[in-house]
């Protein structure tokens, strides 16, 4: 029986994984989603200096992301290389989460200053757990099915985080400002972290490495080395980062209701559309046993670019059928996300294989930063399309070509990026059978190298890998 035939993953594990996921993006979902408004509407900062933290804060994480990753992968402790980030991580998020929220009193610069340090932070602290957190997936299994499993858990508990944020906290904010205005965003990031932090330390206490770590001693320059040598890596996180299409529709959703649909409340919608989608989502194990993951990602990207030109040519006065609509998109593209995780999981054999090292964490970092990069884009681009459509803002109304504008942001818009991603997976070739060839050829080139006089090398796989 081989190694990965062995490696299943009980069902206990995969919801503790689920719930970690969940809890650390209770703060994910209210830092993306509310600190701007927080930072222009309750601290009191303008959008330019908002902007300009969000700025500075990427690039500190093109530098601290893959450099913290490539420590990562030079770490093994008793409890294992990633697992042990996951007891502390979360208290680090809980706390600098409330940080970021809390409203200070004092003068602009230092308000500015106050807001650019704690956002920063944030975002450090949140890789020091977002990058272990989707390692773990790797040495979880080496078996590309029950990987699918864990990722779609992770990634159910991900989008069901971000969701509960965006349902629950602006309804805790409005209860606790009745009491005190200026804390009400405070006390709701409270009531939040505090059921997230259980989750997160459950996950820790839950969730098992089994695949052991690589026998050659791994440095910081390993790990870059097997960045770059990692092909089918790039190809995943360039579709990965053409989300920012959606990206930038998920910015425009708000406006669409307020002015296009009368009504500014509908935005949970798209939270509840969420969590529908996510649990939708567990049938992803059961699609890639029957399809390949490359295969199906593409017919996803198809399906939501059909879905979203029917959405545009049927206009948006028949509000049930809109939502409709965007409820089978939000559920094509969460699960090419969900795909996205797995195959940059599958990824890390291909690298060990061809650098004769194991080099997860900076891997994931990939994932990390690509997902930080593709929202702080598509934030930016908000702006400019808004500017390109003539929005005018505070305006009581817009005008016809506003309106259509709009609607062309969340139909048509997010459909470019869906063919831009489908062209980009085209050309990815590392298939769940060369995977499971990579894993055997390592299982022996382990097992040679453990037994005496051991250390021969086994046969490439050129041909077999080869994404050019």
């Amino acid at each position: 029986m081989t190694m990965a035939m062995t490696m299943k993953i009980p069902s206990r594990e995969l919801w503790s994984y689920f719930g970690y996921g969940l809890g650390q993006c209770f703060s994910f979902g209210l830092v993306g989603s509310f600190i701007n408004y927080f930072y222009t509407d309750v601290l009191g900062i303008s959008a330019l200096a908002a902007s300009t933290i969000f700025l500075i804060a990427r690039a500190w994480d093109a530098v601290h992301d893959p450099l913290f990753a490539s420590i990562m992968d030079t770490i093994n402790t008793r409890f294992g290389k990633f697992r042990h980030f996951l007891l502390l991580a979360p208290l680090l998020i809980t706390a600098v989460t409330l940080l970021a929220f809390y409203k200070i009193e004092a003068d602009m610069t230092t308000k500015i200053l106050y807001a650019g340090v704690t956002y920063i932070l944030w975002g450090t602290l949140y890789a020091i757990s977002d990058i272990p957190f989707w390692s773990m997936s790797s040495v979880m299994t080496n078996d590309s099915g029950q990987r699918t499993r864990a990722v779609t858990a992770a990634m159910l508990g991900v989008n069901a985080g971000i969701a509960c944020a965006n349902i629950f906290f602006p309804k805790l904010a409005a209860f606790f400002a009745q009491y005190s205005n200026d804390k009400g965003y405070f006390m709701a990031a409270l009531v939040m972290m505090l059921v997230g932090l259980p989750l997160m330390l459950n996950g820790f206490m839950q969730i098992k490495e089994r695949v052991p770590p690589s026998p050659e001693k791994v440095t910081i320059r390993d790990t870059f080395h097997n960045l770059r040598q990692n092909k089918p890596l790039f190809i995943v996180l360039l579709s990965f980062f053409f989300c920012v299409f959606h990206n930038v529709a998920n910015g425009i959703y708000i406006y669409f209701f307020i002015y296009n649909l009368d009504d500014g409340s509908l935005q949970m919608a798209i939270g509840i559309m969420g969590i529908v989608a996510a649990v939708v989502c567990l049938v992803a194990p059961m699609l890639t046993r029957r399809m390949q993951k490359r295969k199906l990602f593409m017919i996803l990207c198809g399906l939501d670019v059909a879905v979203r030109v029917v959405m545009w040519f049927a206009g948006y006065q028949h509000t049930a059928l809109l939502f409709i609509l965007l409820g089978l998109s939000t559920l094509f593209v969460m699960m090419t996300n969900i795909l996205t995780s797995s195959m940059i999981a599958d990824t890390i054999e291909y690298a060990e294989y061809h650098t004769h090292k194991r080099c997860a964490a900076i891997t994931f970092s990939g994932q990390t930063f690509t997902g930080k990069m593709s929202v702080a884009v598509g934030g930016g681009l908000i702006g400019v399309f808004l500017t390109m459509i003539g929005y005018v803002p505070q305006a009581q109304t817009q005008s016809d070509g506003v309106l259509t504008g709009l609607f062309f942001g969340i139909c048509l818009l997010p459909a470019i990026g869906s063919l831009i991603r489908l062209g980009c997976m085209s050309r990815f070739t590392f298939t769940e059978e060369k995977h499971a060839e990579i894993c055997r050829l390592l299982a022996e080139r382990n097992a040679s190298a453990k037994a005496p006089g051991g250390g021969c090398a086994l046969p490439g796989l050129q041909n077999q890998t080869s994404q050019g």
